[in-house]
């Protein structure tokens, strides 16, 4: 509040990206609408002003501060993004680097993305035609391995949870205040997040994994999720303060770019009152975070399953730099077969990294000759190509459909699925947030005729 009474303007920082070699066929609504990580917590598409909000942390090790920032692409700025970041007044040169590289990412915006583009096009026009082409991914890689968890052997509907519930997670261990008296979570957009919580049982979770579990069932998702014992939440900082001090006297920091030195220092505040719905729910947790937690609370809070155990490990292998992110996205070079055969054999030495898991895993590191293959994958070539696959002949099928579009097996592939997707539902960059949970197997038999592909 200023001395009159009136509430003061939100601090706003206004940065612009420039596209480079992007700029001839960059579309932000397909370059983000253009995989399911686009809908999990905490990326917030919104259909009416086409612009993309989520937290991102700009300070290089510090977990707890998060800026919301929102990027957009206006009419009159063909070659460069606007993203506005909130809750400061100026960005140092270390942080301007910082949001330049996640968005980035995110949106593949670097120079051999660009060319990619370009090569995939060439082979491929129809996907030209409808502009696809980047496939979204978050900005860090860390988030990307948990996400492509998630991924794997449950309904999509149910990975939507996880993502919202770990989210709501983070906001909660930065803000304890936000537990009430009785140990409810407090939330907000209470009925939103209920849209979230599947009404089909968990019948997908494999029997053999189940034996090798270190709790003996999956909590449900429900009311009942939503208290939590606050001697709980206490324990779980102790053990937070306990680990961090632990694992600071071994950590080694790893090689951080520095800023660019085209960095301007005159950028300045915009004054908005335009708010962010983002209370009650928070970043997506950094490997820091969720390395202090205890995996029994974190699979009862968040509905993981068996997959709270692997998540809390790998966190925890990162935070003890066994597992280095940098090293490993530096290790793309070329993209070639050999890049990517070692790095797969290095993310399948983490426990829970499958063949589907590493496969989608590498697909957001830049590969893309390499088809993720599952169930949906298995249901795609029925429905589009009338192919009779089984998990045992899958790998032969997909190369007999899309070899010819090497080395963008994947992109060919996927192309087709985004756009069979969009047969059924709609555009789904128009898609209301809360009917993302409507993709699933049993909505996509058939409505009307499909034309599949030669």
């Amino acid at each position: 509040m200023n001395p009159e009474g009136k509430t003061a303007p939100a601090a706003v920082v206004l940065v612009e990206v420039p596209l480079g070699e992007a700029a001839p066929n960059f579309n932000l609504e397909k370059a983000v609408c253009s995989h399911g990580l686009f809908m999990m917590a905490p990326n917030h598409w919104d259909p009416q002003s086409k612009t993309l909000r989520r937290p991102l942390r700009l300070n290089i090790d510090d977990d707890e501060t998060s800026y919301t920032v929102q990027v957009s692409h206006p009419p009159h700025s063909l070659h460069a993004l606007c993203v506005r970041v909130y809750g400061t007044d100026s960005l140092s040169p270390e942080q301007h680097h910082s949001l330049l590289e996640q968005v980035r990412r995110m949106l593949r915006l670097s120079m051999e993305e660009s060319e990619r583009v370009k090569e995939f096009h060439e082979v491929h026009e129809e996907a030209k035609t409808r502009g696809f082409g980047r496939i979204f991914r978050s900005p860090t890689l860390f988030e990307d391995m948990i996400k492509c968890m998630l991924l794997c052997n449950c309904q999509w509907s149910r990975t939507l949870t996880m993502a919202q519930a770990l989210c709501e997670l983070q906001f909660e261990l930065q803000h304890p205040l936000s537990f009430g008296e009785n140990g409810t979570i407090s939330r907000c957009h209470t009925t939103e997040m209920k849209q979230f919580i599947p009404k089909t049982p968990m019948k997908k979770e494999s029997k053999k994994k189940s034996k090798i579990r270190k709790y003996s069932e999956i909590v449900a998702v429900g009311e009942a999720d939503m208290k939590i014992n606050r001697a709980e939440i206490s324990d779980c900082f102790n053990e937070k303060e306990e680990f961090l001090q632990k694992c600071e006297s071994s950590h080694t920091s790893t090689n951080v770019q520095k800023a660019d030195s085209t960095f301007d220092h005159n950028l300045k505040p915009l004054k908005e009152t335009e708010a962010y719905p983002c209370a009650g729910i928070g970043n997506f947790p950094s490997p820091r975070e969720l390395a202090s937690l205890d995996e029994n609370f974190l699979a009862k809070r968040c509905n993981l399953g068996y997959r709270a155990g692997r998540v809390v490990k790998l966190a925890r292998e990162v935070v003890e730099n066994r597992i280095q992110l940098r090293e490993l996205e530096y290790a793309c070079g070329s993209l070639s077969l050999s890049d990517y055969d070692k790095l797969a054999e290095k993310l399948r030495a983490i426990n829970g990294f499958g063949q589907f898991t590493c496969a989608n895993v590498l697909m957001c590191m830049g590969f893309h000759h390499v088809i993720p293959t599952d169930s949906e994958t298995i249901r795609h070539l029925n429905q589009v190509h009338g192919k009779i696959s089984t998990i045992k002949n899958i790998h032969k099928d997909v190369e007999v459909i899309y070899g010819k579009y090497a080395p963008f097996q994947f992109l060919a592939y996927w192309s087709e699925v985004w756009h069979f997707y969009e047969e059924r539902f709609g555009n789904l960059s128009e898609m209301p947030q809360s009917h993302y949970k409507l993709i699933t197997a049993s909505n996509m038999r058939p409505k009307r005729s499909f034309r599949g592909y030669a």
